[in-house]
């Protein structure tokens, strides 16, 4: 049996596919803060002046994961200063879940964010995402010290390159 592999292409945040990745991460996310479904125009709003457009070189990276030839993940950079890259929109769609998706994602934005210069990687995350919790720690991770402040901030993860 042939193995299956991931890909990962840069694509801008409004490129369909990466668009459409990035509204179901929305969706996803708000729905389990809200405790409901996320509406389309309750994703409209929150992608609206997100920021988004600094994910793309000089100042940051969006990437798309593919497996088997479908969209099925995504995950950006944003350079935060000369030594550091965030990573927001950590995702990947629930189908393409436990198929070694995370730890590819991680290993291709690890190496963006070093050809972007960043000596170091952080993000910041919520509690009650546990899973992509879990994730972060399963590859490296370690809880900071806050290096933000937001109302959806509650617990930084950051790693040497």
């Amino acid at each position: 049996m042939a193995r299956m592999t991931w890909t990962f292409t840069p694509e801008h945040v409004h490129a369909p596919d990466a668009s459409a990745l990035r509204r179901d991460y929305y969706g996803e996310v708000a729905g389990r803060y809200w405790k409901r479904p996320a509406t389309e125009a309750e994703i409209d709003e929150g992608l609206a002046d997100d920021g988004a457009e600094l994910l793309t070189p000089p100042t940051g990276q969006f990437l798309v994961a593919w497996y088997e030839g479908k969209p099925a993940g995504c995950g950006g950079l944003l350079l935060l200063d000369a030594e550091r890259a965030e990573l927001t929109r950590i995702f990947l769609r629930p189908a393409f879940r436990g198929l070694g998706g995370a730890g590819a994602l991680f290993t291709a934005l690890d190496a963006e964010a070093r050809a972007l210069g960043a000596r170091r990687t952080v993000l910041t995350t919520r509690l009650d995402l546990v899973e992509a919790r879990a994730a972060y720690v399963r590859h490296g991770y370690a809880e900071i010290p806050a290096y933000a402040t937001g109302p959806y901030m509650e617990i930084w993860y950051g790693k040497d390159l």
